[in-house]
């Protein structure tokens, strides 16, 4: 499972409201059967956006926005099949990571 790789949402029940999840763990660190995933949601289920929080990012053809505050960790059984990789995001990615932990 690769950082900055999108991930179906493998659970019936939250698939709905998140369709995809993240990974913004860092590949480093790959024993613990958990990722650190940041949902990602269609625009029109996200209101109002704080850009630098929630950007909107390339999904499979669709605009879908990082919800950031929503950080969490699942278990990897959650994480159905690639369908991005967003690496070429990372900086965007960075950014509201950090705005949310940092607030720059």
């Amino acid at each position: 499972m690769s950082q900055f790789c999108v991930y179906a949402n493998a659970d019936p029940a939250s698939r709905r409201e998140v369709p995809c999840w993240l990974n913004v763990q860092s590949d480093l660190i790959d024993i613990v059967e958990s990722r650190v995933v940041v949902p990602l949601i269609p625009e029109a289920q996200a209101g109002p956006l704080l850009t630098r929080l929630m950007p909107a990012l390339p999904v499979a053809g669709k605009s879908m926005v990082m919800d950031t505050a929503q950080i969490t960790c699942v278990p990897m059984q959650i994480l159905g099949r690639q369908i991005a990789d967003l690496a070429a995001e990372r900086p965007r990615i960075i950014e509201a990571l950090d705005f949310l932990t940092h607030g720059i």
